[in-house]
């Protein structure tokens, strides 16, 4: 399924917006730099939270290729690093290519696509779901969303109000009862309505809670179970502002749930760019979508190219 065309030439690049001092500084001693400087940029790199990880594996190759007198000047550093990056982006899936959109899982047999959301409290999850389901609605799609979080009534009637405003179905289960049978009725309902995507709400949880991990295992459980091939994707939301954070919250959720990609919300704010490429590089985990504001229709599909352009091809 393919989602978000690129936005109209005359809206400003996300990416433009979010290259922070932080990778500003990474571009710029990169243009300028000698042998001397390899420290100072793996410092920078770990300040624009690009993560342990990916900063050794950068170092590292760009020190091993100028040793070897391939590359000679900071203009040709920079495109070694920016090389490198690409291929950290690529992950197993082969070079990137330029596309109108990012490709989200279908469902190839009967029955609905199933999209499971987890991610911490606060990360804009609620958000992320009402303006996936609100794209899908414009491209013709029948959505019915389902609201797992049993726990909280706020929660369920926020996410009952986006699913109304953007036009999709909605169900939620008993104020306290199972989320997975949340889970469950709404797989079922997707069947018996003929709807064409359901998305599945989880709980905001700690990524510690081991009772709610456990939980969360069950839900994920539920839908095999009910439909075959489902959750056909599993995307976990995370806050870009949080840094290093988000990886500890990956970690934590890979135990609970296939995750298949990301949804990186706040990108407007003082996010700091590298943690694309941390998780790509820690996980082999791509980022799906990102969430340029408030609006219901700013999000848009990651464009690794943007993002190489921005950090190491912008004004300096």
């Amino acid at each position: 399924m393919r989602l978000f065309r690129k936005k109209d030439e005359n809206r400003t690049s996300i990416w433009k917006k979010m290259v922070d001092l932080a990778l500003t500084d990474v571009r710029v001693l990169a243009t300028g730099m000698d042998d001397e400087s390899l420290e100072e940029l793996e410092e920078r790199l770990l300040a624009a939270d690009f993560g342990v990880p990916a900063t050794l594996r950068l170092v590292e190759h760009v020190e091993s290729l100028a040793r070897r007198g391939k590359i000679r000047g900071g203009g040709q550093l920079r495109e070694a690093l920016k090389e490198e990056v690409a291929r950290i982006l690529a992950g197993d899936d082969g070079p990137w290519r330029s596309t109108e959109g990012v490709e989200l899982a279908e469902n190839p047999g009967d029955g609905p696509t199933v999209y499971l959301v987890v991610g911490v409290n606060g990360v804009g999850k609620t958000t992320s779901i009402a303006k996936l389901a609100h794209y899908l609605v414009q491209q013709g799609k029948s959505v019915l969303v389902a609201a797992g979080d049993t726990y909280r009534a706020g929660a369920v009637k926020q996410l009952e109000t986006w699913a109304t405003r953007v036009g999709a179905d909605f169900v939620r289960g008993k104020e306290g009862g199972d989320p997975a049978a949340v889970a469950f009725d709404a797989v079922e309902a997707g069947i018996a309505r003929g709807v064409d995507v359901v998305i599945v709400d989880t709980a905001g949880r700690l990524h510690t809670n081991r009772g709610l991990m456990d939980e969360l295992r069950k839900v994920d459980r539920v839908i095999r179970r009910r439909l075959e091939g489902a959750p056909h994707e599993t995307l976990i939301v995370l806050d870009a502002t949080v840094g290093q954070n988000a990886v500890a919250q990956v970690r934590a959720f890979r135990e609970a749930a296939e995750l298949s990609g990301i949804i990186l919300a706040k990108m407007d704010s003082t996010a700091r760019g590298g943690i694309v490429v941390a998780l790509r590089q820690e996980f082999g985990l791509p980022v799906k979508l990102v969430g340029l504001g408030e609006k219901v229709d700013d999000l848009d599909a990651f464009d690794p190219q943007e993002f190489l352009t921005g950090v190491f091809d912008g004004e300096r």
